[in-house]
């Protein structure tokens, strides 16, 4: 790898909304966005059924855990997976395991029989699925677009995926009001067809522009050797680094501790602050996808990746002292914009930067950072927050990803001396 790219990546300028004008790639957005919907249906559908059921705060721990843990622990096998194999076959055998987990969530319920064994199994194996489909989801943003439309992919498909997250929610309860959690659980599985039957449609495979799959090798010492590769390029270091920081001290724990908030907010009654609060953590996402798509103006650079993810640590933090209601909102919004803004433009400089033979595992590197470290907001957020407080493990969790943000800048930008060969 390269360590002369530490400060920015040339991309030709694409069109707005490139990626939606591509006819192969637009149909893969849209399937995204309703089986990440699902995925979120299924989470307020059995999370709410775990609840009733059993009344255990540790299940309900381990809920998070169950998510998270799968993308620290495999997701560099599964960017191997995703660089040996078609990447159409990798994400349909993450969606079957999606559908299969929802599936066995309704047999469970239409029969009875559902116990804390089988549901902690069933939460395991929606976390694998969404590992496997990461990084070979990457892959087939890149193989739609190239390298001229993939800022552009990366974008929309952030946005695309937040607006699955936001409306998830709202389909669920209409299906756990309407249909009742066995029936709704069920009909949850036509969610993930889309993109399934999409994919036996579309002809890229995540490697027709780099000229077919290469079968590397998937053995431990392979990915130790693309481990010490990243560390050779301080821009793809810098990148994963930034988004392991906002995933461990920040991650997983705004929509969990999000009830406390609104509880002392209170505008209009908790129930409804917790609502509207909700809301406007998710609409920062697609908000920030609309605008900085539509506008062009931000490039991939470090000085962007680093400045954005200041900004998300920056507004978690007022919104962690804020007694304002009006103001929490507003600090939310610009939270949702700044960390899609970090997370896509980190995606990009990571596969702009990988090499293609080795471009699924690097990815992968980058999904264990950003997806597998937000366990860790668990105990910064969480646990911290039963001894301080929540508002003040909060805060101090965000001027500690403001602090690292900022060591992380300043080491990109510092100057790496030859590495001999």
């Amino acid at each position: 790898m390269s360590t002369a790219r530490e400060t920015a990546v040339d991309v030709p300028a694409a069109p707005r909304f490139a990626a939606l004008r591509n006819r192969d790639c637009r149909p893969y957005l849209f399937g995204a966005a309703m089986a990440m919907m699902a995925d979120n249906i299924e989470h307020v559908i059995t999370y709410w059924v775990l609840w009733e059921r059993f009344h255990s705060p540790a299940l309900a721990g381990f809920q998070v855990i169950s998510h998270w843990v799968p993308f620290l622990l495999f997701s560099v096998y599964s960017g191997a997976l995703a660089d040996r194999f078609d990447c159409r076959r990798v994400i349909q055998a993450g969606q079957a395991l999606f559908m299969l987990a929802s599936v066995g969530w309704g047999v469970l319920l239409l029969t009875d029989s559902l116990q804390v064994w089988s549901a902690c199994v069933l939460l395991v194996l929606h976390g694998i699925a969404g590992c496997l489909w990461g990084p070979a989801e990457q892959l087939m943003l890149h193989d739609f677009v190239g390298k001229e439309g993939l800022p552009s992919a990366v974008r929309l498909n952030a946005t695309f995926r937040s607006l699955g997250v936001l409306f998830g929610p709202v389909v669920g309860s209409a299906l756990l009001l309407g249909l009742g959690p066995t029936a709704g659980i069920f009909a949850n599985v036509a969610f993930y067809l889309p993109l399934t039957i999409f994919l036996f449609r579309t002809r890229f495979t995540g490697h027709t522009r780099d000229n077919g799959i290469a079968r590397p090798r998937m053995g431990l010492m392979d990915s130790v050797r693309v481990l010490r590769d990243i560390r050779a390029d301080r821009t793809l270091l810098s990148m994963i680094i930034l988004g392991g920081l906002g995933s461990f001290f920040v991650g997983a724990s705004m929509q969990s501790s999000m009830p406390i908030f609104a509880q002392d907010l209170g505008a209009g009654g908790a129930g409804t602050a917790y609502g509207i609060l909700l809301f406007a953590n998710g609409a920062g996402g697609v908000i920030g996808g609309i605008l900085l798509e539509a506008t062009g103006r931000i490039r991939p650079t470090v000085t962007a990746a680093v400045v954005s993810t200041g900004v998300y640590g920056l507004s978690t933090l007022l919104f962690a002292v804020s007694s304002s209601y009006p103001l929490s909102l507003l600090l939310l919004v610009i939270g949702g914009i700044a960390n899609l803004a970090s997370m896509s433009i980190g995606q990009t400089l990571v596969q702009l930067l990988a090499p293609p033979a080795d471009r699924g595992r690097v990815i992968g590197v980058f999904g264990m950072s950003a997806n597998g470290l937000r366990f860790g907001s668990g105990i910064t957020v969480g646990l911290f927050g039963g001894i301080v407080g929540i508002h003040w493990s909060l805060g101090l969790s965000a001027a500690a990803l403001c602090a690292g943000t900022l060591l992380a800048g300043l080491s990109a930008r510092r100057p790496l001396r030859p590495r001999a060969t």
